[in-house]
């Protein structure tokens, strides 16, 4: 299969573990998927795993061979992945698209709070504090803080799923949109972490990169 593009592929895991979860299942459309990788919330406190992974975007950038560069990646890794795209690898809209599933956007949601047992705050780890309003690290944390480059957006989210609620997704298109963001929302059945090679999940990212990424050539 011809290759389109790039995908940056940021692995979930609460920013403390790594997933299973490696995005082959997109290079079927035509992606050359790489793996970028980044310290826990144990080693390192935010942003520096903005930071590691604006390196590895920079380091298949330049294996690229001129190849668009996009980037994705589910819950932990997709917050990731829409922080990589919306701020930028060097400046903002230096990417051709996001692809992020079943993200967690929000510190400060109640709700997903609310479903998190006592004590058990993966962004209270990340940040090094519990996310608090006025909190500038808190603010840098949340996603919706760093819309208006332009770039492209894919939003996947189960609609049961219980460690993201599925409003997070729901707002954050509302706002991308607003700021000028092409932006798709695919709202579908099932809860956190869907088998990515499922049909509408599929269909869904290859429609996405239909509209981001050049038309294969015909033969």
């Amino acid at each position: 299969m011809t290759e389109r593009g790039v995908l940056l592929w940021i692995h979930g895991g609460g920013w403390r573990a790594r997933s299973d979860e490696d995005g082959s299942a997109l290079a079927s459309l035509g992606l050359r998927v790489v793996a970028a990788r980044y310290r826990f919330s144990h080693e390192a406190r935010w942003p520096a795993q903005l930071d590691d992974v604006r390196a590895a975007a920079r380091a298949a950038r330049a294996e690229a061979g001129g190849l668009p560069l996009l980037v994705g990646g589910d819950s932990a890794g997709g917050m990731l992945a829409l922080h990589l795209a919306l701020r930028g690898v060097d400046r903002p809209g230096d990417v051709a698209g996001v692809l992020a599933y079943w993200a967690p956007l929000d510190p400060l949601d109640p709700e997903q709070r609310r479903r998190r047992p006592a004590g058990d705050d993966p962004w209270a780890d990340l940040l090094g504090h519990p996310p608090t309003a006025g909190d500038p690290a808190t603010a840098d944390a949340a996603v919706a803080g760093h819309l208006g480059s332009g770039v492209p957006v894919l939003l996947v989210q189960g609609r049961d799923d219980v460690p993201v609620p599925a409003a997070q997704a729901v707002e954050l298109t509302g706002r991308l949109l607003a700021a000028g963001h092409p932006t798709n929302l695919w709202l579908t059945h099932g809860g956190h972490a869907l088998d990515l090679a499922r049909p509408d999940l599929r269909a869904v990212a290859a429609a996405f990169l239909d509209t981001v990424l050049p038309a294969v050539p015909a033969h």
